[in-house]
């Protein structure tokens, strides 16, 4: 038997995608009054469509492509459309306030699973991803008040996997969880280690998700110990020998954490 722990590595990407990268910080500015719109209110995105997007537009706040053919290839696909909370006690928020931005980020990853389907496991084991887009500031200051929530594959490092069709229910089946699981190049603790989808070429996966308590951070040596026991079962279970087996496990950092990332992986030989 033998046994691998490492801290987890990925961008923060991995843990979760927000519409401009990053997490919110800081407490949210207070309202000032404004003067309400009085524009009519600008139609919420087309749901369903599908769109061709670089790696760092899907990580921007604000999106204009034109959707294309989710029949033909694509690498994002809208899988929740909605209005924006922007009137607090009268007072009218920006649309790029960190208040409305906390709201979308709570509100596009909730939705992804309904819109994928299997279970939060299948999710947190895949290299699918929400993400998400809101009007820019002039079309929020003309009426616009929507926002909409999009579906990326990760086909590894700052690169998005093309889809051809829907995502729909993808991880409710067998053979999606398959083709959009998350797994690696090599051994996680290897220098050569990238994460990849397991329909490219790979020798492991990720096989399980250890749970933590949520709260603070409990630290890298709590966060350690507490994977290891589950990971090995984890690496027994998925190799031919019980007496012969391999197993590796991520444990979130203190970063990854504060993203939303309040669990550890266990990876195994593929």
């Amino acid at each position: 038997m033998r046994s691998l722990l490492i801290a987890a590595a990925a961008a923060a990407l991995l843990a979760g995608c927000a519409g401009d990268g990053q997490s919110p910080a800081g407490p949210p500015p207070s309202p000032t009054p404004a003067v309400l719109p009085t524009a009519t209110e600008a139609p919420l995105p087309p749901d369903g469509a599908c769109y061709r997007l670089r790696y760092a537009e899907a990580l921007a706040p604000t999106n204009d492509r034109e959707p294309v053919d989710c029949a033909g290839r694509h690498l994002s696909q809208t899988f929740a459309v909605g209005r924006l909370d922007t009137v607090v006690d009268g007072h009218l928020l920006a649309v790029d306030s960190v208040r409305v931005r906390e709201q979308v980020a709570r509100r596009c990853p909730a939705a992804l699973g309904d819109f994928l389907g299997g279970s939060e496991e299948d999710r947190r084991l895949s290299m699918l991803r929400a993400v998400w887009f809101t009007p820019t500031v002039e079309a929020s200051d003309s009426g616009a008040g929507w926002y909409r929530c999009d579906v990326i594959a990760l086909a590894g490092a700052e690169r998005l996997a093309p889809v051809t069709g829907t995502l729909a229910d993808v991880l409710g089946r067998a053979e999606g969880r398959d083709r959009w699981g998350m797994c690696g190049t090599a051994a996680p603790d290897a220098p050569d280690f990238a994460r990849v989808a397991c329909s490219a070429e790979h020798s492991w996966r990720a096989v399980s998700v250890v749970d933590l308590p949520p709260g603070a951070y409990p630290g890298a040596a709590d966060v350690r110990e507490a994977g290891q026991a589950p990971c090995e079962d984890a690496g027994r279970d998925a190799a031919d020998d019980p007496l012969d087996y391999r197993w590796g496990y991520e444990w979130p950092t203190a970063e990854q954490w504060q993203a939303g990332q309040t669990y550890g992986r266990c990876w195994a030989p593929d």
